[in-house]
């Protein structure tokens, strides 16, 4: 039952993610809809307006970027209200990436797709007990992150990190990892990967590759794993093109499909970015929670993006 007073829908709105300039926009449209506004005004916040909002909500929005939406679906975990509370994204971050994976293309677009779209559960993905929907990324990106542009990032996605480290930094310290990836329910094979590695990329809902953005099947129960091995750092201070290092053929580049999966810092303690959150261990778990979490999808949203032949060499 419904607290009195209480909203069946209810927004969260991070005003100053992205450039700022979004809220005048993201208020008047979700008052039209029928949305109570939260405002978020210091870091926990949006987890904290989420937790309280989901008992009694049927829809949670998160206007911000993938952090914003990271700290939403958090606190409607934190409720133990998946079972009934859909989420939706209003994107008003940098770089939006969950929101062009999923469909939806902008603060408008995402209203229509709220009351028009169709609704999908998706797999949530967990490292270390952290839950995160789109992408954990480990290494050089995840270092560079707090250091790169807005519309670096806004226009390169992942890469922009890549390049701004080797602009800046000129050198990174290759990562000493142990990988170990668990047997897939579709022939994947368990295997185990060794060695320096630039970066480490685990995507839930993200795929990474040479686009900025790039969607993942994230119904099927699996993480997609890249890792960029130390080799690729002389191509790139060699001037290669930053978009060739994801290429079909490239020689530095590892990929699977897993359930689950260990990653074990032979060195140090590594910094991770969960959808832009950090996390710092020399051991990190990784596993999906299958179908999960509701979530408002546009039409461009493919519950299988490789139906249509492989975008994606993985191995299996």
């Amino acid at each position: 039952m419904r607290s009195d007073g209480a909203s069946d829908r209810v927004l969260v709105l991070n005003p100053v993610s992205g450039n700022g300039d979004h809220v005048d926009d993201v208020v008047e449209l979700a008052d039209e809809h029928g949305f109570e506004i939260r405002r978020t005004e210091e870091g926990g916040d949006a987890k904290r307006l989420a937790r309280d909002a989901a008992p009694d909500a049927d829809l949670v929005a998160a206007a911000g970027g993938d952090g914003t939406l990271n700290a939403v679906v958090n606190g409607v975990i934190a409720a133990d209200a998946l079972e009934s509370t859909s989420v939706a994204v209003v994107p008003a971050g940098t770089g939006n990436n969950f929101a062009a994976n999923i469909g939806v293309r902008s603060i408008e677009h995402a209203f229509e797709v709220i009351e028009d779209g169709r609704r999908r559960r998706i797999d949530l993905g967990i490292a270390n007990d952290r839950i995160f929907v789109n992408s954990c990324v480990g290494g050089v990106t995840a270092e560079a992150s707090g250091e790169t542009s807005s519309e670096s990032k806004a226009e390169l996605g992942v890469l922009a990190y890549v390049k701004n480290t080797f602009e800046t930094v000129g050198s990174f310290d290759s990562l000493p990892l142990r990988v170990k990836t668990a047997a897939g329910p579709n022939g994947e094979r368990a295997r185990a990967w060794e060695g320096d590695a630039l970066f480490v990329l685990i995507g839930n809902c993200r795929r990474f590759t040479g686009a900025r953005t790039a969607q993942a099947n994230v119904e099927d129960g699996l993480l997609e794993v890249t890792i960029v091995e130390d080799a690729a750092a002389t191509q790139l201070l060699g001037g290669a093109a930053l978009e060739g290092l994801f290429d079909r053929d490239s020689d530095c580049i590892a990929t699977q499909r897993t359930p689950s999966l260990e990653i074990e810092s032979r060195r140090d303690a590594v910094q991770y970015s969960l959808d832009g959150e950090m996390l710092e261990t020399e051991r990190l778990h990784l596993e999906t929670s299958a179908s999960a979490l509701e979530i408002a999808v546009g039409d461009a949203y493919r519950s299988d993006p490789d139906e249509e032949g492989e975008r994606w060499p993985f191995e299996s």
